[in-house]
C-alpha cells in the first residue's frame, strides 16, 4: 500500500497531540495518510499498554488512517543505531510516502528527540538502493526516499517554520486526543495525576493551536518545522 503521508511517533497519542489535524484534513482531501508508533508508550504511569494499542486504534479509525503500526521499541531507552533505523527503512520503503512527519527536534520527553533523530536519518538511508532489507513477502523491497520530511511541534514552543489552518478539522482532533481516555484528563479515573492529565494540559493544546492559529490569520493551527527550505510553485499557495 503506497501511502502519502506517514506520520513517525515515538508514542501512542503523539501524533494526535501533535499533528492529527494536519493528517485528518489531507485524508478528508482526498490524500492517504498512516502512522507508525515507534514504542507501546509502556512506561506511562496510566493505563496498559494493551489499553493503548485499542486507544491507537480508535483514534486511527477516527482519523480515517490507511494503517496504523507499531514497531514496539522500548520506550524510553530505544536508541539510534542500525538495528532501529533498519525497522523504520522497512516501513519507509513498504508505504513508499511523499511526505513524512515525525517528533519535535527537541522536547520535554528525550524520547521524542531521539524518533526525531532516528526516523529522519532512516528516512535518508531508505534511499540508497545498497541497503538491503526485506519486505513482510520476504522479497527485497525497493529503495524509496520521501520528498520531503516535517517536524511536527509538541510541547515545548517552537518557531514554526510553516503552519496548517486545521480550523474545519478541530473538533475531530479533539476526539482523536479523547480516544486515550487512559492519559488524559478523565474525572471519573482515579489512577495517578500526571502532567498530561490535567484539564489545563488539554487547555494548553488549545492555546497552543490557537497561537498558531492566529499567526496565519485563522482560529486552529497546526506548526511544523524542516530541515530544508520550503518552496512553493504558486505565490497563491501562501495566502
Amino acid at each position: 500500500m503506497k501511502l502519502d503521508i506517514l506520520a513517525f511517533a515515538s508514542h501512542p497519542d503523539d501524533v494526535e497531540l501533535g499533528c492529527a489535524g494536519t493528517l485528518i484534513a489531507h485524508i478528508a482531501s482526498g490524500r492517504k495518510a498512516g502512522v507508525v508508533d515507534l514504542t507501546r508508550g509502556e512506561l506511562g504511569t496510566r493505563g496498559t499498554p494493551a489499553e493503548r494499542v485499542t486507544e491507537a486504534e480508535e483514534a486511527a479509525r477516527i482519523m480515517g488512517l490507511s494503517v496504523r503500526d507499531n514497531l514496539g521499541f522500548a520506550d524510553g531507552f530505544f536508541t539510534n543505531d542500525k538495528e532501529h533505523q533498519l525497522q523504520i527503512v522497512r516501513k519507509v520503503r513498504q508505504y513508499q510516502p511523499d511526505i513524512v512527519l515525525m517528533n519535535a527536534l527537541h522536547d520535554r520527553h528525550p524520547d521524542h528527540g531521539r524518533g526525531a533523530a532516528v526516523v529522519a536519518e532512516a528516512c535518508f538511508l531508505a534511499g540508497l538502493k545498497m541497503i538491503k532489507t526485506l519486505g513482510e513477502d520476504g522479497l527485497e523491497q525497493q529503495a524509496w526516499r520521501p520528498k520531503a520530511t516535517y517536524n511536527f511541534i509538541q510541547d515545548r514552543y517552537i518557531k514554526p517554520d510553516f503552519v496548517m489552518d486545521v480550523t474545519p478539522y478541530w473538533e475531530k482532533k479533539l476526539e482523536t486526543i479523547r480516544a486515550f481516555r487512559t492519559q488524559f484528563y478523565n474525572p471519573d479515573d482515579s489512577s495517578p495525576n500526571t502532567y498530561i492529565s490535567s484539564p489545563e494540559f488539554l487547555d494548553f493544546i488549545e492555546a497552543r493551536a490557537r497561537e498558531y492559529g492566529h499567526a496565519i490569520g485563522v482560529t486552529f493551527g497546526e506548526g511544523f518545522t524542516s530541515a530544508k527550505q520550503v518552496g512553493v510553485r504558486n505565490l497563491f499557495d501562501l495566502i
